[in-house]
């Protein structure tokens, strides 16, 4: 038996183009970032009613700059001709690939080797996610030392924080290009080791646990807690930050969490916010979450 094959040195090309892979709250907020700071962008989406949108708030995003004296009428221009949106998979090439679609690992498998199959094996192939193992998830990929972790945060015009993780097998200058990127961008990277919700999803998890957990025990209602964590200083108590960022994707995390760590009690997911999830109720994107915005 022949001895195994020893691991490629992945060098990654230049980054000069990008293509965003999910045109939902996170992916359109990552995609203006990059057209704003210069990257031909491309958008991608399986629906065309959700790229529409999409191209709307990046319009308004930019027009918010401009009116702010942040940004020329010009330069918004420019931008906004940087954008290119499509509903096929396989013209999504670029140097750089970020996925922002949902938290599900067979999902992002499927995605990730769809695009594979249409991209330079040079390609950096970079997940969003906030909880899933960036190991796991490149396992399955061909060449999976070009697979990288590169998770912005809500909203991500505004949050300047983007954790950058490497896998076991991303190649270091995959992890090196995507945090030299993240600085071009106008972000404040952090290299994060590849465990349960990396950094900021680990510390924060208990905002949401132990504020549900109130809520559940009937110590206090949601508006109150909200109330109380505002006034102590937080910009948003957890259940209005859980409406925006989306009561359905903050329970996905939890529960990918409550998995990763052997399903620990203090990771316990809340049946209250299960039950959110299932009648539809996802936050301000559905018009009502914790909170009516109808």
């Amino acid at each position: 038996m022949s001895a195994p094959s020893p691991p490629t040195t992945h060098q990654p090309p230049a980054i000069n183009t990008i293509a965003i892979v999910g045109a939902g709250t996170m992916g359109l907020g990552i995609a203006q970032v990059c057209v704003l700071h210069g990257f031909p962008t491309v958008l991608f989406d399986i629906s065309e009613a959700v790229l529409t949108k999409a191209q709307q708030s990046i319009a308004a995003g930019l027009n918010k700059l401009v009116e702010k004296g942040k940004l020329t009428a010009a330069e918004q221009e420019a931008a906004l001709a940087r954008l290119r949106p499509t509903t096929d998979l396989s013209t999504v090439q670029a140097d750089l690939i970020i996925e922002a679609v949902v938290e599900k690992l067979s999902i992002k498998h499927q995605l990730f080797q769809e695009l594979a199959a249409v991209n330079l094996s040079t390609t950096i192939l970079a997940s969003n996610t906030s909880s899933l193992p960036i190991t796991r998830l490149a396992a399955p990929i061909q060449h999976p030392e070009r697979v990288v972790g590169m998770h912005f945060f809500n909203p991500a015009p505004l949050m300047p924080l983007v954790e950058v993780i490497r896998g076991v097998a991303t190649a270091p200058a995959v992890a090196d290009a995507v945090y030299a990127l993240a600085e071009k961008l106008g972000k404040k990277p952090v290299r994060a080791a590849d465990a349960p919700g990396f950094i900021v999803n680990r510390v924060a998890r208990h905002y949401y646990v132990e504020g549900l957990k109130i809520v559940e025990e009937q110590v206090a209602s949601f508006e109150v807690v909200d109330e109380l964590l505002e006034a102590a200083g937080f910009r948003m108590g957890p259940f209005r930050l859980m409406d925006l960022i989306g009561v359905d994707t903050n329970f996905s995390v939890t529960s990918a969490m409550y998995e990763a760590f052997h399903f620990d009690p203090k990771f316990r997911p809340s049946r209250i916010q299960q039950q959110k999830v299932d009648a539809g109720q996802h936050g301000r994107k559905t018009g009502r979450g914790f909170y009516d915005y109808s």
